[in-house]
């Protein structure tokens, strides 16, 4: 019963050693940009509508889509998809550089055996 007091302590806010440390550093920062890229977007869109009329933004395009549906429909995933391969390049970069990734998961002897 004592490994259930270990497994209770390691969370996303308590990491634990210098590999998950930097791991949720990163995980954090790419939910950071992604908050603010909908946030910003959706200010920004906001604030494109009180300074022209409905109409004409409307008329804005980029990709023969108006503005506003092609930032909050087509961008935002795709700048989703980009932030995925970045901390997927990151985490195999960063793990291939590090034995201890690989070593994190291994399996512990019962209480009874051998070594």
């Amino acid at each position: 019963m004592g490994g259930t007091s270990a497994r209770k302590s390691l969370s996303f806010f308590n990491p634990c050693g210098v590999t998950m440390k930097s791991e949720t550093r990163v995980v954090k920062l790419i939910l950071i940009s992604w908050l603010t890229a909908i946030v910003g977007l959706q200010v920004y869109i906001y604030m494109l509508e009180l300074n022209y009329s409905e109409l004409l933004l409307n008329e804005i395009t980029i990709f023969n889509l108006p503005v506003h549906f092609w930032l909050t429909g087509q961008f935002l995933p795709l700048w989703f998809i980009i932030l995925c391969i970045l901390f997927n390049v990151w985490m195999d970069r960063h793990t291939s550089s590090t034995l201890e990734g690989s070593l994190r998961f291994r399996v512990r002897p019962r209480s009874g055996e051998e070594e």
